[in-house]
């Protein structure tokens, strides 16, 4: 079941064997070049996470895996990753990282990059995959379903509602999904009915330059191999916090537009940042 979940994976999220069969024998060698080196990181970090972080206060050692992981995966892929404003981020209690999504490479620079032992909103087919699956359930990060209904998803906030409770933070990408074209989609309300319901705020984030680098559906970070450093930039916001005087339904939806706003305009301040490092 984990081989064809992964397999699934694979051809649904990254585009390894959809493009596989489009590829020249250079291209598919630069591939095996880029990204086993990769698989070999997660399966080691991956190991360490299982092994080590249930013997580690609070699993710190699945968080250093995790943080280890990004970083030098980030090193690897060619990329020069920068962020702003991480500093208005809070120093305790929970909060919601809400960030606009334009690659699968936003994982590994995020993790590289936000502070905190934040936990990912991943989809459940995730926690199938080997290594990263089983890391990603040890160290408490929470599962969504995105077809399972109004069930699943009141169930996805509660979890939500949980985490920020527990005093840490939590990193969603509330369009969803990837954008295709790099702009920003429409956020959905489960990560903003947890923060409302928790009373936490949210923590805009703008990141700019992975959907350039690895595009929806594509099977490697091409770009990576015809620069030494491709720029990336992360613009973090000041917390927004939920307008108590207004009835929680009201709340959610003005939090969420909010927070929009705010991840768009950091979207094109990392734009404008990464062009200029350029």
């Amino acid at each position: 079941m984990a081989l064809k979940d992964t397999l699934e994976w694979a051809r649904t999220e990254w585009g390894i064997l959809t493009e596989a069969d489009h590829m020249s024998l250079v291209e598919r060698a630069e591939w095996l070049a880029q990204w086993v080196p990769f698989g070999a990181k997660t399966i080691g970090y991956g190991t360490i996470s299982v092994v080590l972080g249930p013997l580690t206060r609070e699993h710190e050692a699945s968080l250093w895996a995790m943080r280890s992981w990004c970083r030098t995966g980030v090193k690897q892929l060619g990329v020069a990753a920068r962020a702003y404003g991480v500093e208005n981020a809070p120093h305790e209690g929970g909060f919601v990282y809400a960030a606009n999504h334009q690659s699968l490479l936003d994982i590994l620079v995020l993790g590289a990059l936000l502070e905190g032992d934040f936990k990912w909103v991943a989809k459940r087919s995730l926690m199938k995959i080997p290594f990263l699956g089983w890391h990603l359930k040890l160290a408490g990060h929470v599962p969504v379903d995105r077809t399972g209904g109004r069930r699943a998803a009141a169930e996805s906030i509660e979890r939500f509602r949980e985490v920020l409770v527990a005093g840490k933070p939590l990193l969603m990408f509330p369009e969803g999904t990837r954008s295709l074209d790099g702009a920003v989609g429409e956020f959905k309300t489960g990560g903003f009915h947890a923060a409302v319901r928790a009373g936490c705020p949210i923590v805009p984030v703008g990141i700019d330059g992975t959907g350039e680098l690895m595009k929806k559906g594509a099977a490697d970070a091409g770009r990576a191999k015809h620069r030494k450093l491709f720029p990336i930039a992360v613009c973090v916001g000041e917390p927004l916090h939920p307008d108590k005087a207004l009835k929680e339904k009201d709340r959610v939806a003005e939090l969420r537009d909010r927070s929009f706003e705010a991840v768009c305009a950091l979207r094109g301040k990392a734009e404008r940042l990464r062009l200029e490092s350029a």
